[in-house]
């Protein structure tokens, strides 16, 4: 069996192409411009390089977008009143506090403070509320990306097995909302299940957010599954591999994501479509 790679690249580059077309309608037809803030505290190379990457592609895209580089022992409170402004500047319609942040910072409280309204990363309490309840209005972008990247390879999700290793609130929990919103039926496991393997063995689709690099082999993949891997480590020799043995699994599986290229570019493109809905939203327009 050769596996469908599932390419996030070539997924990406389509809405972002579409995206474009909106936002230019929404430029001349509306005189509007959908705004996003990036937050960058400190000097994390994996984050500057992520925000690089946002800037990009919000250019490719039309979108305005602003960077906010703070020192790494920024106080809380400085941060928490850059938030405050930019929730009340009405040229952003979209606010993204790039974690991870500095142990003196809560993050928690520092995502409780952007509003809801331009909450683009969907992590604010009330955005997860809704999406709890089915009535998501911004939903995390990885999640979000895992869920079109599924759909729009033809994956049907109804009745499924889905299997989630890892439990974060960032990728974990939603993903598995999102899931149950589609009709599979959903197991989250995490690093005190047991035994883990008989577990992931059984799934239909496979979605790994562990952060451990090829820590899902052969033995723990049902074979013609579909595997999802969101995970983005660094090897010694400098390379980059996800939380799937690719090589192991890849003759396996019926299809698979590719590290890089497979859910990164898709959380970027979800960050634009919020941030353009969000935008939308603000002006009134259906």
């Amino acid at each position: 069996m050769s596996a469908a790679i599932i390419s996030g690249k070539k997924i990406s580059k389509k809405i972002k192409q579409e995206l474009a077309q909106k936002v230019s309608v929404l430029k001349t037809k509306h005189e509007l411009v959908p705004g996003l803030a990036v937050v960058l505290v400190g000097e994390n190379p994996a984050s500057q390089v992520y925000v690089r990457n946002k800037e990009k592609a919000c250019a490719l895209v039309g979108v305005y977008s602003e960077k906010h580089e703070l020192p790494a022992d920024v106080s809380q409170n400085v941060l928490l009143k850059l938030i405050d402004q930019l929730n009340n500047n009405d040229k952003i319609h979209g606010i993204l506090v790039q974690l991870p942040l500095p142990p003196q910072i809560d993050s928690q409280l520092v995502l409780e403070a952007i509003a809801p309204d331009k909450d683009v990363d969907g992590f604010h309490p009330y955005n997860i509320g809704k999406l709890l309840v089915g009535e998501e209005k911004f939903v995390p972008c990885t999640p979000q990306g895992i869920i079109t990247l599924l759909k729009e390879s033809g994956v049907d999700l109804v009745g499924k097995k889905a299997v989630i290793i890892g439990r974060s609130n960032i990728v974990g929990k939603p993903v598995a909302l999102l899931l149950l919103q589609e009709h599979a039926t959903v197991t989250i496991c995490h690093s005190r299940t047991k035994p883990l393997a008989e577990e992931t063995s059984r799934a239909d689709i496979l979605v790994a957010a562990i952060g451990k690099p090829k820590f899902v082999t052969a033995d723990m993949v049902k074979a013609g599954a579909v595997v999802i891997d969101v995970g983005v480590n660094r090897l010694p020799d400098g390379k980059l591999c996800g939380d799937v043995d690719f090589d192991a699994v890849v003759d396996k599986v019926s299809a698979i994501t590719p590290v890089p290229g497979g859910v990164g570019p898709m959380t970027i493109a979800m960050l634009l479509s919020n941030t353009v809905k969000s935008a939308k939203l603000h002006k009134g327009i259906v």
